[in-house]
């Protein structure tokens, strides 16, 4: 757990990462992310979506044990995030 916050943080700081939904799945459709971090309460839909898309990459996800609004304020951001993608 500790070593994906650190992860999120170091791609924050690089400016490797992809901040939402909508910009991640574009991202992955495209074959552009090597990591994905979902959050405990991001919706079953978007989930579903992405475990879709990733059977056809070869792109790696990882539940987290937090929620949303805890990873925002891990990306320093003032609302929550359900999805996070690292390119």
């Amino acid at each position: 757990m500790t070593d994906s916050i650190t992860e999120i943080k170091k791609g924050i700081k690089e400016k490797k990462a992809v901040i939402g939904t909508k910009k991640t799945l574009e991202g992955l459709k495209l074959g552009k992310l090597q990591k994905i971090f979902v959050t405990s309460n991001c919706p079953e839909k978007i989930k579903q979506d992405i475990e879709h898309y990733t059977q056809t990459t070869k792109c790696e996800v990882e539940f987290l044990n937090i929620p949303n609004d805890e990873l925002g304020v891990v990306c320093k951001k003032q609302y929550g995030i359900s999805v996070l993608g690292l390119k």
